[in-house]
């Protein structure tokens, strides 16, 4: 195999996933996108927002059950399970309240007519992992750690996420739940209460993803927060206020990443640090990494559709 093909959330856009695949090379044989000697890997969140959701599915989960992709689990599949479980108590995991209902809604309209194929798809979803570890590369979907990925390795279950697992998880053994969602949505910076912070649309901002391979030490905010939802003012961070983490080192393998909306397409944030996610459904482009080997990532190797 000549090297892997990082890909971006997709968020049901079929057609600009083909037209992706299709630049790098990949090819519909009998149904399934393959390439000659490439793999790719999906980053998760395949569904929501976009208007080919189903088509979505089917071609990444046909990709991966053939062997020509690997995918992880997104927050908004991971979403999706917790919607359909529900806990020792009889309340579903994720509950139908507005908020939640809302996030998954759109997928849960294309599948209305069609029961049977989206039970079948969250039960393929419970066999993604949280994260990959290649050697020389590592995916997951918004953050890494490998303190914490070591500990969750050794928790997590062979095989399919079975929904006992997941109660047990989520009622039992929170410290792994909250590895979890660390790794579906990034390292979140919670404001005291008696600590204000705007951003440049003047709007109040509580909770916000901070980028965990920098140091918290003599930055800002706008310098620790990641994402272009909103720009945060360039006060002292109080490091004091800062979570517990060690920032991913340049010496690390290198990771993929989604999840944090890049409108300018997918980005190098380090020389071994790389988000794919171009936020496709306001930016109407999808972004790939193409690796073959190189211990530095290349710009060059930036793929962008729209």
């Amino acid at each position: 195999m000549d090297g892997y093909d990082i890909i971006g959330d997709i968020h049901g856009y079929a057609s600009l996933l083909k037209q992706l695949l299709t630049e790098m090379g990949y090819q519909s044989i009998k149904g399934i996108w393959r390439h000659p000697v490439r793999k790719a890997i999906f980053v998760g969140d395949f569904v929501n927002r976009g208007p080919e959701i189903r088509e979505t599915l089917l071609l990444v989960r046909g990709m991966v059950e053939s062997g020509s992709a690997l995918a992880v689990l997104g927050n908004h599949e991971y979403a999706s399970i917790l919607y359909h479980i529900k806990d020792d108590n009889g309340t579903f995991m994720s509950r139908h309240i507005a908020g939640n209902r809302n996030q998954i809604q759109k997928t849960l309209t294309v599948f209305k007519n069609f029961d049977e194929e989206w039970i079948s798809h969250l039960k393929w979803m419970r066999t993604l992992p949280f994260f990959l570890d290649l050697g020389e590369i590592r995916i997951a979907h918004a953050y890494w750690n490998d303190l914490e990925i070591a500990k969750l390795k050794e928790y997590l279950p062979e095989g399919r996420l079975k929904k006992k697992f997941l109660r047990e998880m989520h009622e039992k053994r929170p410290d792994m739940a909250v590895i979890v969602y660390k790794l579906l949505k990034g390292l979140e910076f919670k404001c005291p209460k008696d600590l204000i912070i705007k951003c440049s649309k003047g709007l109040s901002r509580k909770v916000f993803t901070l980028n965990w391979w920098t140091s918290p030490t003599d930055k800002t905010f706008r310098q620790l927060y990641f994402g272009n939802k909103f720009i945060l003012p360039d006060y002292h961070f109080p490091v004091e206020l800062a979570p517990v983490y060690e920032p991913y080192a340049p010496d690390q393998p290198i990771v993929f990443f989604g999840h944090y909306c890049l409108s300018e397409g997918a980005e190098i944030l380090q020389p071994n640090i790389c988000c794919v996610d171009s936020c496709v459904d306001t930016t109407g482009k999808l972004s790939a990494y193409r690796w073959s080997g190189e211990k530095t990532l290349l710009a060059g190797n930036i793929i962008v559709v729209e």
